[in-house]
């Protein structure tokens, strides 16, 4: 007896690798040359948890392994505390690519793609599976969201210092009375 297709669950997370300075990780897809993303993956359960779902995708896609640590641990080059993945608390509900749409079970058109972050120390290794994925690359922040191909993807990354903590000073006309019009003030 031939077993059911399986189909992907279309719910998903989305895990913006950076350093401690806002240099992130890309990807190259093997089935979509100059296609340039994140780590993504789908859930394997229903019920699988989605720290779950990120752990394992950075494992299989980049081969950095998320440990769990107490002080004083040591880690391999490859290893990186649990502790540094963070949920930030954002979705995303998008329309499958047409092409990837076979993955999915029939009619299922519109994925769900929640969003983590993970700070690795700078030049961690990096071991992709040949499979799923060609090259990678480290970027500022900035340029990683220009050369990634999905709009979710892109807005994940531009939203990284405000998650990492290291949002940029933004300057705003001073209001307060007897202020100089000509003043700005900086606020963090």
């Amino acid at each position: 007896m031939q077993n059911p297709p399986r189909y992907k669950i279309p719910e998903s997370v989305l895990v913006v690798i950076h350093s401690p300075d806002l240099e992130v990780l890309l990807i190259e897809r093997a089935d979509r040359p100059g296609y340039w993303q994140s780590v993504t993956g789908s859930r394997d359960a229903p019920d699988e948890p989605l720290a779950d779902t990120a752990r394992r995708e950075v494992w299989e896609e980049t081969g950095i392994a998320l440990v769990d640590a107490v002080p004083g641990t040591l880690f391999a080059p490859h290893e990186v505390p649990l502790r540094n993945l963070r949920d930030w608390g954002l979705s995303n509900v998008y329309e499958i690519y047409p092409v990837w749409r076979h993955r999915y079970a029939p009619g299922v058109t519109r994925n769900t793609e929640h969003v983590f972050g993970l700070q690795v120390p700078r030049g961690i290794p990096v071991t992709l599976a040949p499979r799923e994925h060609l090259n990678h690359v480290w970027l500022p922040w900035r340029e990683a969201a220009d050369r990634c191909f999905s709009p979710s993807n892109a807005e994940a990354i531009l939203q990284l210092p405000r998650h990492a903590g290291k949002e940029p000073c933004a300057v705003k006309p001073a209001q307060a009375a007897g202020d100089d019009a000509s003043r700005a003030r900086i606020e963090n």
